[in-house]
């Protein structure tokens, strides 16, 4: 084979370092371990990144590809911890970074009836690794919530606004903690859990446990944050709340972080 020009390891002049430069966007299929021990099965959406020395011109963007491709046609979560540090090898790296985000699905049965739904969330794995040996994994649950307003309860003689919230909640831990624990710990905190699945007494059920437990963005925040803190694995926490408002123009957030352990 004719040998080609490797404009990726020409030198560059500027002196700008870049610290991460990859792909992203890729689909995969992967394997996740459910708490009860079954494996499923879903399809991530997949970004790799190293970073790049200011004297070379670019890096070699097949060779993510063919680092991810190496391992068959699934990977499950001890092949996704084990991809930055093959990406440090395979591109002479200082450090690497891998992101899967994929759908988590749960079997829920309804409060009242009992009946069964599958509610969809979505999950992600964030691993970044270092030469000199230093692994960072963050695992983040994106969980849709209900919240319902206390003002508008306090000022109301019938009933009171609710809406649909998104929590971001992303973890550090010593010990590993399950996909289905982060989500259950973020569904406490709101108003009322949501379900794919509802018959008119689950609706009812659903509806006045809200109506008990009303919540504004920042007490949705605070109890998370609370829970978090009282976990024993749980050594940092980031929690985003956003709240798509039922009778204003406008989404109402809060903002939770725990700062690193230095």
């Amino acid at each position: 084979m004719q040998e080609l020009t490797d404009t990726q390891n020409e030198r560059d002049d500027r002196n700008l370092p870049i610290d991460r430069v990859g792909v992203k966007s890729l689909r995969f299929p992967v394997e996740v371990r459910e708490r009860n021990g079954e494996v499923q099965r879903t399809v991530a959406t997949v970004a790799l990144a190293v970073d790049l020395p200011h004297h070379y011109k670019g890096t070699h963007m097949s060779r993510f590809v063919e680092v991810l491709n190496s391992h068959g046609s699934c990977l499950d979560v001890r092949s996704m911890a084990a991809l930055p540090q093959e990406l440090l090898e395979r591109l002479d790296a200082r450090r690497a970074h891998v992101e899967f985000e994929f759908p988590f699905f749960r079997s829920k049965a309804a409060p009242v009836t009992g009946k069964v739904g599958l509610m969809d969330y979505q999950a992600r794995f964030s691993v970044e690794a270092q030469r000199e040996g230093e692994v960072d994994f963050v695992l983040t649950v994106l969980v849709p919530v209900t919240t319902l307003c206390p003002c508008s309860k306090a000022i109301s003689t019938r009933g009171a606004h609710n809406q649909r919230g998104l929590v971001t909640y992303s973890i550090r831990f010593s010990q590993p903690v399950w996909i289905e624990d982060a989500i259950e710990l973020v569904e406490r905190s709101a108003s009322s859990e949501l379900y794919s699945l509802l018959k008119r007494p689950d609706e009812k059920a659903v509806t006045e446990r809200a109506y008990d437990h009303p919540v504004f963005v920042e007490d949705l925040v605070r109890n998370i944050a609370s829970r978090s803190d009282a976990h024993e694995t749980i050594r940092w926490y980031r929690v985003e709340a956003e709240n798509f408002e039922s009778i204003h123009n406008h989404n109402a957030y809060a903002i939770i972080e725990k700062p690193r352990e230095s």
